[in-house]
């Protein structure tokens, strides 16, 4: 067999709820960057009962490194939102770094539906929430640059009631913009689940876009639901979802046309980490930072249970994004 063009890293999972000072079951779902001479993650830390086989909390946490490998995580979580009443958690934080501040986007239940947030910050201590998007919307991602002076973002809503034509769960990779971070318009579709020839069910963004010279390449996520096939996993009910990662390829000036899409899985559950745990077989990526050797390194949640880390080499994941023909 060929070698892989990603490869897993020898400590993975660079981050487990044991690493974490405060109560957790589960870390997974980071963003990474690095902001200001240091890598920074920020994960998802949540709480199950695995007498009750019931969620007892979530938190975000924040960790920083040197490497990007060895972390050290705050001993405190961060506070973006407050809790209670209409807002009931935020979780699965994306981070991105534009104008020399640090953004976070991340996903908030509510008692009225799901909502996507963007915050910022200089400090790393207090975030600004710019806005909650209407219900239901999540998975955002911020580019790293402004598009034509406006800030830009991948996300994924998911109508139930639009998309029953199509299927359950057909939900696809859309693009908004801003000239403040608080408005948003100009919503175009990006990738319509229904391209990606290996998923049967949903797709959504995974990675803030990596700008190259070829067009801003991202990782996004995938599912193929097989409901005769039950996975590994500790929730009360069959989980019958396998995530994983695909590569896309955006065009710089009009990064809701997509120029490239890889024809296979760029990631897919493997491993004992990845296949069991909160829920086996799924890889979920936040993170593609790019380095001066030409690696990338791609942080991504397994099993709802860690977070991981894989490298490549910048030029052999562009190769995976083959050409789209326009329709």
């Amino acid at each position: 067999m060929p070698d892989p063009v990603i490869r897993r890293h020898p400590q993975n999972p660079v981050l487990a709820s044991g690493d974490v000072p405060f109560p957790s079951t589960q870390i997974f779902n980071a963003g990474v960057a690095r902001f200001r001479g240091e890598y920074v993650m920020v994960f998802r830390a949540d709480r199950f009962d695995r007498e009750k086989r019931c969620e007892a909390g979530t938190a975000l946490g924040i960790a920083f490194s040197s490497d990007g490998v060895k972390w050290q995580v705050r001993a405190e979580p961060l506070k973006v939102l407050p809790t209670g009443g209409e807002i009931r958690r935020a979780y699965d934080p994306r981070l991105t770094v534009l104008d020399d501040h640090l953004y976070l986007c991340f996903a908030v239940d509510t008692a009225h539906g799901i909502r996507g947030g963007v915050a910022v910050t200089d400090d790393l201590q207090r975030f600004e929430v710019l806005g909650l998007s209407a219900p239901d919307n999540r998975n955002m991602v911020l580019f790293p640059e402004r598009i034509k002076g406006k800030l830009a973002r991948l996300e994924r809503p998911f109508p139930v009631y639009g998309s029953a034509g199509r299927g359950p769960e057909r939900f696809d990779i859309w693009y908004s913009e801003s000239v403040d971070g608080r408005h948003w318009g100009n919503t175009q579709l990006v990738l319509g689940s229904e391209q990606v020839s290996y998923c049967n069910n949903k797709i959504g963004p995974g990675t803030p876009p990596l700008r190259t010279p070829h067009g801003w390449l991202a990782l996004f996520h995938y599912v193929y639901k097989d409901d005769a096939r039950v996975l590994k996993g500790w929730e009360p009910y069959p989980w019958t979802k396998l995530y994983g990662a695909g590569v896309m390829l955006l065009d710089l000036q009009e990064p809701w046309r997509v120029i490239g899409l890889s024809r296979e899985p760029v990631l897919v559950p493997e491993t004992s980490y990845e296949l069991d745990g909160f829920r086996g077989s799924v890889i979920f990526p936040g993170g593609l930072l790019a380095e001066q050797d030409g690696t990338v390194k791609t942080y991504y949640g397994a099993a709802d249970t860690v977070e991981c880390l894989a490298t490549a080499r910048l030029d052999d994941l562009l190769a995976l994004a083959q050409p789209v023909v326009p329709q």
